[in-house]
């Protein structure tokens, strides 16, 4: 299982970027929020999906995370320079902390969901959270887990595509409030 740094310094494309967090509590969410804005990148990264290529790592692009206190999955929120969402990318996971520096990590269950402006959703690594299971890289315990959760996101947040869309525009607007 791999841990994930909120940092996101494994994208060794990324030359230059502005990054801000801090843990919040409000009345619809608890958690962390963290916003890196892409200053320079050695390479532009797009992924295709869906038959078409999707910008997710430039010079403008704006990363929101969205961390949520006691749950198994963590959203980032690609935005373009205009803060439209581009594509939620929901990563499942075992578990959650900080570490001694103060920068928020997660354990990452392999299983991701990514989440389109009109609203389709397609389940990403599946084969991945099959093969962990199967290398005993993690436990059944931590693979039904990843599954209950992206069950759990598609039948709630993620079922009305205008309602995840008014909850990360406020979760945005409560990080911008603190930069």
């Amino acid at each position: 299982m791999k841990r994930c740094r909120l940092s996101y310094d494994e994208w060794k494309c990324i030359i230059s970027k502005e990054m801000s967090g801090k843990r919040v509590k409000t009345d619809f969410f608890e958690g962390y929020l963290g916003l890196i804005k892409i200053l320079r990148v050695s390479e532009v990264q797009k992924w295709k999906i869906r038959g078409e290529e999707i910008v997710v790592c430039d010079r403008g692009i704006k990363w929101l995370t969205i961390l949520p206190r006691h749950e198994f999955y963590c959203i980032t929120a690609m935005m373009d320079e205009k803060d439209q969402v581009l594509v939620w990318y929901i990563d499942m996971i075992a578990r959650q902390g900080e570490d001694a520096d103060g920068m928020p990590w997660f354990d990452d269950l392999y299983l991701d969901l990514i989440v389109y402006p009109d609203g389709e959703i397609f389940v990403d690594d599946r084969d991945e959270l099959d093969e962990a299971l199967r290398q005993k890289d993690i436990k059944q315990e931590q693979y039904e887990l990843a599954l209950r959760t992206a069950d759990e996101l598609r039948e709630g947040l993620l079922k009305d595509v205008d309602a995840l869309r008014k909850y990360t525009s406020a979760c945005y607007e409560c990080i911008r409030a603190v930069v």
